[in-house]
């Protein structure tokens, strides 16, 4: 006797796999996309001024993801096409607040050599958080240039899609922030 239940399809290998799945109404292949960029996409939202609300602008990000499938430009990459949209659902939680939100981050142990003691790891840590308070007293545009760039390592072109820009508003802005930064190193060590 035949089975009547359809055996479990295999989890998509790419994004293009899986948006090609999502499209033809295969809810796991979306769910598939889900789980290989939720942490990414929640980095973003906190970096970027979500805070505490991030858990909000990414479902919601990816809600409207799913529904936009269907415009996605399939020749070009799926990762800064959905860090646009939490970028910009970032961006109206932030102007909605009528406040500039406090830029949440949490970051991985330093990476300090084996042999460092106890001293180098406060100092690291001590350097690491003058540093982060610095880039959150950046003006917002600066700050979501710094924090795509050298937070999230996105390239200058990513970065530029993801928050919408020209190429050359994203070099200036990250020089101008870069620049503020320097500045700001300066007189904390001086």
């Amino acid at each position: 006797m035949e089975s009547l239940t359809t055996p479990a399809k295999e989890p998509p290998t790419d994004d293009d796999e899986a948006i090609a799945r999502s499209l033809a109404g295969d809810l796991t292949a979306y769910e598939a996309l889900v789980t290989r960029y939720s942490a990414l996409a929640h980095r973003t939202a906190v970096m970027l001024g979500a805070a505490d609300e991030s858990e909000d602008v990414v479902q919601e990000a990816f809600v409207k993801a799913y529904r936009h499938l269907a415009t996605f430009r399939r020749e070009a990459p799926f990762r800064p096409w959905l860090l646009r949209i939490v970028a910009n659902e970032t961006h109206n939680l932030t102007r909605s607040r009528s406040r500039r939100a406090e830029l949440a981050v949490k970051l991985t142990e330093p990476h300090l050599p084996e042999v460092a003691g106890p001293e180098d790891v406060a100092v690291a840590t001590d350097r690491r958080a003058r540093l982060l308070d610095m880039v959150r007293t950046l003006p917002e545009r600066e700050r979501e240039v710094v924090v795509c760039r050298y937070f999230l390592q996105l390239s200058e072109a990513e970065t530029a899609q993801v928050l919408d820009l020209p190429a050359g508003t994203v070099k200036s802005r990250t020089f101008r922030g870069l620049s503020r930064l320097r500045e700001g190193v300066g007189r904390d060590l001086a």
